[in-house]
């Protein structure tokens, strides 16, 4: 028994023995009144004594009568939590799921808190970051001894090739093209890489190597002319010229939407979108290759081989207590700390975001917790569970049996005083 639950049946005892004892003195005088001599006084504290006395026996019977049945009499609505575990497991499962994972409490909960903000709170302070990047270091440390185990190498192969044999190489390049190329957005990748070209020919690096080839050029197919020309001044020349001509080209395929080479570029695209999907040529060729990923010996240990080596590598790093790989994590969540902190939009958004799935996930999520408690309270020992839920509740229940003394000696006091009114007048009369 761990200490919580010792110092919890400790105290349910200790509240037993003070009803039991409360109990046993109210007997006691109710006894020791019922053999003297009879007076108005005694008969008052009698009364008392004896309607504090059922109050206690009537509440010892209510309180036992949810654990056990009292005495062990077989009566009925008696040990009302083992007869009804698994009823009492249902309903909690339907309140828990009903009333705390239902969407609109999780979401007022979101509401309420603000995860964002909090996150960002906590990532923008120095230990937490670094406390991030510890943790993610450690994960990835028992992940890599995980899958280092030769049961676990020899499943990840096994679904590796699984996972390439049922590979439509060319359909699925085709896919990929296809989702690329709709509604012109490979024209977006175009302008991006006419722009990066551009920067490209401006730079002087470029133009000396392009002056360079011309001069190597001539040299090698025109090695007469090239001695009688001036080949370095043709060199600086022609690369000006070939770079200013194919900046103006570039220039103005990019500022015209509707250019010859922009047609042809989606033309291109397209063909080889179609010959993907229809091609048997092609088809057969991504065959070849599927096949050669999936059974080449060759290529399997090169790529075993550059695995262990990575893993090897990234273990000696997460064993350096200054790891790259938690410096890097910690960096990344400090950043992303203060991004999201002074990022109110964004905050908004991921927030949004977060309720967005919470209300997606929430029903099958509630779901799940419920059935999980309900089974759980179905697998429990009826008698392990009542007295687990005594030892948690029994000791106010034990302060149940003691208000029902007091209250029921307090009832039949008033009780008695009421009944003898008149004798009590009397008595007070002639006194």
């Amino acid at each position: 028994m761990n200490p919580a639950a010792g110092s919890a049946a400790l105290a349910l005892r200790r509240a037993k023995r003070q009803a039991m004892g409360l109990l046993l003195l109210v007997t006691a005088v109710f006894f020791g009144t019922s053999m003297v001599e009879r007076g108005l006084l005694l008969d008052c504290v009698k009364a008392m004594a004896e309607a504090a006395m059922v109050g206690a026996l009537a509440d010892w019977f209510a309180v036992v009568a949810l654990f056990r049945r009292p005495l062990g009499l077989p009566i009925t609505h008696t040990a009302v939590i083992p007869r009804n575990k698994d009823r009492i497991g249902a309903n909690l499962a339907a309140f828990v799921r009903d009333r705390f994972l239902d969407p609109p409490s999780l979401v007022a909960l979101l509401r309420r808190h603000d995860p964002a903000l909090r996150l960002a709170q906590w990532l923008s302070a120095a230990d937490n970051a670094r406390l991030l990047g510890q943790q993610a270091a450690r994960l990835l440390s028992a992940a890599l001894d995980t899958v280092q185990d030769a049961q676990m190498e020899r499943f990840i192969r096994k679904a590796a090739r699984t996972l390439i044999g049922r590979m439509d190489l060319s359909g699925t390049l085709a896919t990929v093209l296809g989702a690329l190329t709709h509604n012109g957005r490979h024209q977006a990748l175009l302008d991006d890489a006419l722009g990066r070209l551009i920067v490209v020919l401006q730079e002087e690096d470029t133009r000396h190597l392009i002056a360079t080839t011309i001069v190597q050029w001539l040299k090698k197919e025109h090695p007469l002319k090239e001695k009688m020309l001036p080949t370095d001044w043709l060199g600086d020349k022609g690369s000006a010229l070939i770079a200013n001509a194919l900046e103006a080209l570039l220039a103005d395929v990019a500022q015209n939407p509707q250019h010859q080479l922009r047609a042809q570029f989606d033309a291109a695209v397209q063909r080889l979108v179609l010959r993907l999907q229809t091609d048997p040529e092609w088809a057969r060729k991504g065959e070849e290759i599927r096949r050669y990923l999936q059974t080449n010996a060759t290529l399997g240990r090169y790529v075993q081989d550059l695995w262990q080596g990575m893993r090897a590598a990234l273990q000696r790093d997460l064993a350096d207590e200054h790891s790259a790989v938690a410096r890097n994590v910690h960096a990344m969540g400090a950043w992303f700390g203060r991004s999201l902190a002074g990022d109110a939009a964004l905050r908004q958004s991921l927030n949004e975001r977060l309720e967005s799935w919470v209300q997606g996930l929430a029903p099958d999520v509630a779901q799940f917790a419920a059935q999980h408690i309900q089974d759980t309270v179905q697998r429990w020992d009826a008698q392990e569970l009542s007295y687990l839920i005594e030892l948690n509740i029994g000791k106010d229940l034990q302060y149940i049996r003691i208000n029902g003394t007091v209250v029921g000696g307090l009832v039949g006091l008033v009780l008695y005083l009421v009944s003898h009114a008149g004798e009590i007048g009397r008595a007070v009369m002639a006194g």
